[in-house]
């Protein structure tokens, strides 16, 4: 049976070939309906476009290479999820790799992501703490996005929350509750999220003149255990504390067990002096089968990786354009727990 070809396309489409070209490529001014014809000539003749041979040719790929440092971080892997589907709609493939946390590590999956001609990268990152790109990748050729969750300091491209506004979003929400004494439970000292989240609300408390003591926010380590006994302390000392944000979905589940530990319940009645209101930073599957069940500002995850997916597209496409950073809104979710 003879191997459909280009030509035949053309033919069966009543165009030129390099239309049928530009079709495939998804570049150039056709038009909808010149498209579509191609397109139906394509499912009538069952021709199949090799993909590899075209970007040999053009010396380009469709290969996306994704660099995801923390299965373990449910931020990223959601993003991940999204970006895997954004790239699908494209016409893009994932390469993904996971190098160990250090350069030699990420110089090898650098160096498999040439090897296999992949087109850009995109970088997610779990760190919290440095809020630096590695050297490797600055000094990488290809082009490519950051995603995190904190503000890194060089110039790139990059994809992240806005952590002062999740936190504002938060406090302004609980303000208008009624509730002036609001802790922040979790999140080790150094930790730029939590600084960030803590500057936002700190900046809410200070429109409504409410002044912030940072008694009222104790770090802690990423555990449940310290996040209640962290809880238990803070409640025990100051008994105005009538709600929490809560660092993560660790640091929520620790907060559950120290407010019962300390004769107190999870609620959003400010008339109930034993009630404490929580309202956690993203839809943590782990605990939303609670009851009550628990208020959160979403992390925009979805929207993360379709903005990271547009960017490194765009970036393959024209090189020349000049960085962005794109900072994206959470939105609060309101349920039981405030």
């Amino acid at each position: 049976m003879k191997k459909v070809s280009i030509i035949d396309v053309a033919k069966e489409a009543s165009v030129s070939v390099s239309t049928v070209s530009l079709v495939l490529r998804q570049k150039g001014k056709i038009s909808d309906a010149t498209i579509e014809k191609v397109q139906a000539a394509i499912q009538r003749l069952g021709y199949v476009h090799n993909v590899a041979a075209a970007n040999l040719r053009a010396s380009t790929s469709n290969l996306i290479g994704l660099i995801l440092c923390d299965f373990s971080d449910s931020y990223t892997v959601k993003v991940m999820a999204s970006v895997v589907k954004e790239l699908e709609k494209k016409g893009f493939m994932l390469f993904l790799g996971q190098p160990h946390d250090d350069e030699a590590s990420l110089e090898r999956c650098l160096l498999s992501f040439k090897q296999q001609g992949v087109a850009g990268i995109i970088y997610l990152t779990s760190d919290t703490v440095n809020p630096t790109v590695p050297e490797r990748l600055r000094r990488c050729p290809l082009p490519f996005v950051v995603v995190s969750q904190t503000l890194i300091s060089e110039t790139c491209n990059l994809v992240m929350r806005d952590n002062r506004q999740a936190a504002a979003l938060a406090t302004r929400y609980l303000l208008d509750r009624g509730h002036r004494n609001i802790g922040y439970i979790g999140g080790e000292a150094d930790s730029l999220l939590r600084t960030q989240r803590l500057q936002g609300l700190r900046a809410s408390l200070l429109q409504n003149g409410i002044a912030h003591k940072d008694e009222f926010a104790p770090a802690c380590s990423d555990d449940t255990f310290a996040a209640s006994l962290a809880t238990g302390h803070l409640l025990e000392k100051n008994n105005t504390l009538t709600a929490l944000l809560c660092h993560s979905s660790t640091a929520l589940i620790g907060c559950l067990n120290g407010i019962q530990q300390v004769g107190r319940t999870l609620g959003k009645d400010l008339f109930l002096t034993q009630q404490v209101a929580l309202v956690g930073f993203e839809d943590m599957l782990q605990v939303n089968l609670t009851s009550p069940s628990l208020t959160y500002v979403s992390s925009a995850s979805e929207e993360t990786g379709r903005q990271a997916v547009e960017l490194i597209v765009s970036n393959i496409r024209d090189p020349g354009l000049p960085r962005q950073r794109i900072l994206l809104s959470g939105e609060l979710v309101v349920r039981e727990s405030a």
